[in-house]
């Protein structure tokens, strides 16, 4: 979806600040909202991609002006909402207030790691055959779907060089709303600054982006005609 998250390519936002010896945590909060994360993992009710699309939906003013941990803590909150394991009146008590019911026994942290270790992995053993080849030309296509994406927009529409191919790998779009895997080839493709940003742009500069099949398309305009054989 087309949101304020998707903040690549553009400027206007000031410098990017880098903090010597940046700690992990800047508060113990945020180490209590990523071991909460990390937990809600754990259970399976929800999906990284699931997760990413909740915080694309954020009020852009509120995205804007909260920490990285702080929009972790609003996506948490609405996951817990939306599978009915609080409500939203319990998460506005002040706990010394909460008249709350435990739902079940709590998973023990070596339960927590193993499960969250078996599937952090989003690539997909299964024989698909690939729609393009490394070297070949392509163009990502210029989409604006409603749902979760990763293709971003100032690529989109860009034509660009297939670097190589990952392999095959969970498509996020169709997961992040439960639709099923939809399994396809991920690749990394090579855009050319001058091809995203146009003739002021650097000559010699490239940025590399992660993409499945579904958001690339032969550039038909530098006479690349699809390979029906590969499915393209």
């Amino acid at each position: 979806m087309d949101g304020i998250h998707d903040m690549g390519g553009m400027d206007g936002f000031g410098p990017i600040p880098i903090e010597q010896d940046e700690p992990i945590f800047h508060s113990p909060w945020e180490g209590r909202v990523w071991a909460l994360n990390t937990a809600l993992g754990a259970i399976g009710n929800w999906n990284v991609d699931a997760g990413r699309y909740l915080l694309e939906q954020m009020d852009p003013a509120l995205y804007l002006g909260s920490s990285y941990y702080q929009r972790w803590l609003y996506r948490t909150e609405d996951i817990l909402v939306a599978h009915d394991m609080v409500s939203r009146a319990e998460i506005e008590t002040p706990p010394e207030l909460r008249d709350t019911v435990k739902q079940g026994t709590p998973l023990g942290i070596d339960e927590v790691l193993a499960r969250r270790r078996a599937d952090r992995s989003a690539r997909v053993d299964e024989d698909i055959a690939a729609k393009f080849t490394a070297g070949e030309k392509i163009r990502a296509r210029n989409i604006h779907p409603k749902g979760h994406t990763r293709i971003p927009r100032y690529v989109r529409g860009k034509a660009g060089v297939i670097d190589r191919d990952h392999g095959v790998f969970i498509f996020p779009d169709t997961h992040a709303v439960f639709a099923g895997q939809k399994p396809q080839h991920l690749y990394s493709v090579s855009f050319t600054a001058r091809a995203i940003w146009g003739d002021d742009a650097s000559a010699v500069d490239k940025v590399y982006v992660d993409m499945w099949d579904d958001y690339l398309e032969p550039d038909l305009e530098l006479g690349l005609e699809p390979d029906l054989e590969r499915g393209a």
